[in-house]
């Protein structure tokens, strides 16, 4: 029996369980009772609970090195969805994406990207539903039919314009569980402002407007065109959540580990984040790579390795550049490029220090076009 095989029929047994066992009772005690039922029932008929851990383990170890792309990686998801005990061994096989270089869970959205080789993604926007829709790359090709990674909506409002993100693309409103933050731009549309709905540091959070994100993370910045003149695009985002030390030799970037929940008995918000080494600490700060002007084609021009296929003054490269030292010298590796490929079809290729969250939001901005920093 293959390894696929097995999955599917423990997860067939598990979900015949859930489908026998009767609702639960509203009332606290009757609840508890109920659970303990459940739990007893499930242990009693999923014989794959009951396998030895280092049996297991090797089991899904397999599992999780055999299936390295979307959208055979589900079964890995499938795995970590048969039992408690299994969730755990899942969740200690899978590693962060910035060492795997993979996206499985939810949480990976957050976590920052590989060191070695950027995650290719792409985006498709809808014009009339103003909406946006990013996807990871199911092959090498620039689009396909993509795994669903967020889904976001432009709000006009009337001295800003507002993208909510959501991981449901069905719902993208404020209120919803499933919106994890927004981008909000001033009047101008030359300054924006990244939200994240859970806190980028460690410690218990006081608020009382969860789930809505109110927890600013990276300030974009164009540069004001007022003369009018043609020209590429001047952005930084300042990174408020990564100090500079993370691009440095041994640094480390701030890396969640789990979704914060909200206890509204302690009005406090827990969360599993990897703490900043200081508040204090200077912000990372990114800038797009200064194009060339090519005299043959008469245009700016900047290579995108084949990833960007049509001219756009939306598609940009962004670099890791230190404020701080004397020279403020560019580094070469490019943490961020965004480009067209297509009619509302964009590429977005992102890796460490950003995450696939920020990297999204980051491009969000280029698509509010406004007559100040053209």
């Amino acid at each position: 029996m293959s390894f696929r095989s097995m999955v599917r029929e423990m997860k067939g047994e598990v979900d015949a369980i859930a489908r026998r066992r009767p609702l639960p009772s509203a009332r606290g005690v009757r609840r508890v009772a109920a659970v303990a039922t459940e739990e007893e029932a499930a242990r009693q008929g999923c014989c794959w609970a009951e396998l030895p851990p280092e049996l297991l383990r090797e089991v899904l170890a397999r599992v999780e090195a055999s299936e390295p792309r979307w959208p055979r990686r589900r079964d890995v998801v499938a795995c970590a969805g048969v039992c408690r005990t299994w969730r755990g061994v899942v969740r200690e096989i899978v590693r962060v994406p910035e060492v795997s270089g993979r996206l499985t869970f939810p949480i990976s959205l957050k976590q920052p990207g590989p060191r070695d080789a950027p995650i290719k993604c792409f985006i498709r926007r809808h014009r009339a539903t103003q909406t946006y829709f990013l996807y990871i790359g199911l092959t090498d090709a620039l689009a396909d039919t993509g795994k669903f990674l967020f889904a976001a909506r432009k709000y006009h409002r009337p001295t800003c314009t507002e993208y909510l993100i959501s991981l449901d693309k069905t719902d993208m409103s404020k209120g919803s569980q499933t919106c994890v933050g927004k981008l909000r731009s001033n009047f101008l549309r030359t300054k924006f402002t990244v939200y994240d709905a859970h806190p980028p540091h460690a410690g218990p959070v006081v608020s009382k407007r969860w789930p809505a994100g109110d927890y600013p993370v990276i300030q974009i910045n164009y540069e004001v065109n007022v003369l009018g003149s043609r020209g590429p695009r001047r952005m930084n985002c300042i990174m408020e959540s990564i100090p500079v030390s993370a691009i440095e030799q041994g640094g480390t970037a701030p890396t969640q580990t789990a979704f914060p929940f909200f206890n509204p008995k302690s009005s406090r918000m827990d969360s599993s984040i990897t703490p900043l080494s200081s508040q204090v600490e200077s912000k990372l700060v990114l800038k797009n790579k200064s194009p060339r002007w090519h005299e043959h084609l008469r245009c700016w021009c900047l290579n995108f390795h084949g990833r960007v296929t049509v001219a756009s003054v939306k598609n940009f490269q962004l670099v890791a550049s230190d404020e701080s030292a004397p020279a403020n010298e560019e580094n070469d590796d490019t943490t961020l490029q965004f480009g067209k490929i297509g009619k509302d079809l964009f590429t977005l290729d992102y890796r460490y220090p950003v995450s696939a969250f920020q990297a999204f939001a980051i491009c969000l901005s280029s698509f509010d076009t406004k007559l100040a920093r053209e």
